[in-house]
């Protein structure tokens, strides 16, 4: 990480550690959803508290690692930008963990015949959160490939909006009530955010980058 930090052993593992709990909990996410798709609920939960879990780690590390960069030995113009990398990756794993808190408490009843479309458009967000934690990890220790890492993220954003359209229009050619289509459509929208979230922190990412490079 010497691009940006007078390096040091514990912010690197620090940093480390946090984008690790970052692909770990998309990694989670995904196969929550299996889970619930073909209902091992039990499972699903324990997949929900490993999400529980990681979120604390994660906001453990976090604060640890910008108490860290505050005190020591970070580059002070560059403070701001790693700080506003670290919260916006994390807001990643928070809304990862509110989509299937949701799950938990409504219990949405997913017909199986868009079992399908709903575990591709899980794939495209998460691959999508996987890129950014590649991307975040690169801004550390290889500048130059940062942009390959955010190109992939924008594809898999577009790849779950391009799905979960598909997925929205399918569920409302169901004949189903249209106060199920709608919670269905709730459910749906919040997997395509995560890839949104992912994209997001991307935007500013890329930003950080040019300010490197001049």
């Amino acid at each position: 990480m010497a691009l940006i930090l007078k390096t040091t052993r514990f912010i690197e593992t620090q940093i480390d550690a946090f984008l690790d709990i970052v692909s770990d909990s998309a990694t989670t996410f995904e196969l929550a959803i299996e889970d619930y798709l073909n209902h091992r609920i039990d499972q699903f939960e324990n997949r929900l508290s490993q999400i529980r879990e990681n979120e604390h780690r994660a906001d453990d590390l976090r604060v640890s690692a910008e108490r860290f960069l505050y005190e020591r030995t970070l580059i002070p113009e560059n403070r701001g930008d790693v700080l506003a990398i670290l919260e916006n990756t994390d807001e990643v794993i928070d809304h990862i963990k509110d989509s299937l808190v949701q799950f938990s408490i409504e219990m949405p009843q997913i017909p199986e015949v868009l079992n399908d479309l709903w575990i591709q458009t899980t794939k495209a967000s998460t691959n999508a959160v996987e890129q950014l934690s590649f991307a975040v990890r690169s801004f550390f220790r290889d500048l130059a490939a940062v942009n390959n890492y955010i190109h992939k993220v924008y594809f898999f954003e577009r790849e779950a909006d391009h799905i979960g359209e598909r997925l929205r229009r399918e569920i409302f050619n169901l004949d189903i009530e249209l106060s199920h289509k709608s919670q269905l459509r709730f459910f749906a929208i919040q997997i395509e955010q995560i890839s949104d979230y992912a994209q997001a922190v991307c935007d500013r990412l890329s930003i950080y980058v040019i300010k490197r490079q001049l």
